[in-house]
């Protein structure tokens, strides 16, 4: 049973303090080990580890070394961030299937079905996981605090950076409890305030959480940086997150923030730091971290130095089987046969076998499924990859780890949030809202073939899905527009049934895991549940 505030965590202050091999390419230090909090955060360079190990819990399952996973009784791979929230955020929708319906006890049945329980145990890892790193998150800030920092000696510049640092890791922090606010809605609450292991956490209310997390990004912003080093949070990754989150106002508190959306999508785009990538497949490469115009802010992966059955690993690796020659992704020995999308994603491009829209990826003829559990159903995914623009195969260990980054936050989806909250009513442009849609459809045609003339909402729900399909926004979108739940849009299985059946709008929000709920008797299961 997993106990409150008992996700396995090595704090600092219990013990160890160790950096993930290329939690972030540009936050790669060594490990030191069997040190006390002093000793740790004796200078900045011990300051900087223990920022590695906040961004390190999004990359890789465990901070111990041992290959375990940091997230009681969980597999390594589950516990992965990426992995997690991808399945939770894809594989109820209309964009992707798992045909490994036995893994997880029948938790990926259960996510394919819409038909989650409790007891799920790829819903308890994404949980899990992020209150994993919330909890790092908070053990670093109690280190950086002014007093902490001038009683060790350390002053000037350095003190400066480390106030960086902890602005840093509060962005993770109200990263994290977003996704814990989308996917669970009123989950247990804790800061740096709390004193670790004396009482269990209390559990907050989605709307609270939202005005918290809402506060959290406003003071943060002027104590962030402009730029950065790669793969680490700025001003733009603040105003990018709050920009998603006023989109999905509504959905979170019951009033509508459309103004702010727009606002706040328009300081990122406005901000002159982030242009389009030229060609949208090299969003997806193994060296999507050179010469990357696009990208606000992303999760690192490396595999020679991370070796993770999750992130991108798991995204590559699972979308791809032998008859699709795992060499020419990038993953000589690899290729598990598990993801592809169902009929109703390539049907978003038209005839996707023929139209100019580069996007379109994807490996098969027959786009229909009929029995979930046999991959070559269906048609495979063939946009993220482990080769480089120049088509070389990344550094591998196994032939099966990947070195593709993960955008978190990109410029194109800020183009998309001004389009849907003009389109909304909020403040902001129409005629700037057309050729910021248009600018992301002529990079997908080549050409001025595919612009529109005018666009409706529902455009642009359907232009989310053709540009930012598989990476982690579906279920949201969905839930947006009214269609996750509804019997008046359908996809194959939905609930369940082969043509598709209406879900309780219970589901909208996952379940709390039985096992937290147990163990600490402040949290009340969600309605329906």
């Amino acid at each position: 049973m997993m106990k409150y505030l008992n996700y396995n965590i090595l704090t600092l202050l219990t013990g160890v303090i160790l950096l993930l091999s290329a939690c972030a390419k540009d936050l790669n230090l060594s490990p030191t080990n069997d040190l006390t909090a002093d000793r740790a955060y004796a200078n900045l360079e011990g300051y900087k580890s223990g920022l590695a190990k906040v961004y390190g819990a999004y990359a890789a399952p465990s901070n111990s070394g041992t290959g375990s996973s940091d997230v009681a009784g969980q597999d390594p791979g589950y516990a992965d961030f990426l992995r997690g929230f991808w399945n939770l955020q894809e594989l109820p929708t209309d964009e992707a299937a798992c045909a490994w319906i036995g893994d997880a006890g029948g938790g990926v049945l259960g996510l394919n079905y819409n038909n989650y329980a409790p007891s799920n145990v790829l819903v308890l890892g994404m949980y899990a996981r992020s209150m994993y790193q919330i909890s790092v998150v908070n053990e670093f800030l109690r280190e950086s605090t002014d007093a902490k920092v001038a009683g060790r000696g350390i002053s000037g510049t350095d003190a400066e950076e480390i106030k960086y640092f902890a602005a840093e890791a509060r962005f993770i922090r109200a990263f994290q409890y977003w996704v814990l606010m989308d996917l669970f809605g009123n989950p247990p609450f804790v800061t740096e305030e709390n004193t670790v292991g004396k009482d269990a956490p209390q559990q907050i209310k989605r709307a609270d959480l939202f005005k918290y997390v809402e506060s959290e990004l406003l003071a943060i912003e002027p104590l962030l940086k402009e730029t950065n080093e790669y793969g680490r949070a700025t001003k733009a990754a603040d105003w990018a997150l709050l920009a998603r989150m006023y989109l999905n106002a509504g959905v979170y508190t019951g009033t509508t923030k459309y103004n702010e959306a727009a606002q706040y999508a328009e300081k990122v785009i406005a901000s002159g730091k982030y242009s389009l990538h030229s060609k949208y497949a090299n969003l997806f490469m193994a060296d999507n971290d050179i010469n990357n115009p696009e990208v606000i802010l992303s999760i690192n992966y490396d595999g020679v130095k991370t070796q993770n059955f999750g992130g991108t690993t798991y995204l590559i690796n699972a979308a791809v089987n032998g008859d699709m020659k795992p060499v020419e992704f990038g993953i000589p020995n690899g290729g598990w046969g598990g993801n592809r999308s169902r009929s109703t994603l390539p049907k978003l491009f038209g005839n996707y076998q023929t139209t100019k829209d580069k996007r379109a990826m994807f490996f098969g003829s027959a786009p229909e499924i009929q029995d979930i559990s046999i991959f070559t159903q269906g048609l495979a995914v063939t946009k993220f990859t482990n080769l480089t623009s120049t088509g070389a195969t990344a550094p591998s260990v196994g032939g099966t780890y990947c070195s593709t980054d993960f955008p978190l936050f990109r410029l194109a989806e800020m183009y998309l949030i001004y389009a849907e909250a003009v389109a909304r009513g909020g403040s902001g442009n129409t005629g700037t809202a057309l050729s910021y849609l248009n600018q992301l459809r002529q990079r997908a045609y080549g050409d001025n073939s595919g612009n529109l003339n005018a666009y409706t909402v529902n455009d642009v729900l359907d232009e989310r899905g053709r540009e930012l399909y598989w990476e982690g926004f579906r279920r949201t979108d969905l839930i947006r527009y009214g269609r996750y739940t509804s019997g008046t849009y359908l996809w194959p299985f939905k609930g369940g049934a082969p043509a598709g059946t209406a879900v309780e709008d219970y589901k909208s929000i996952y379940p709390l895991p039985v096992s937290d709920v147990i163990a600490n008797t402040n949290l009340t299961q969600n309605p329906g549940y």
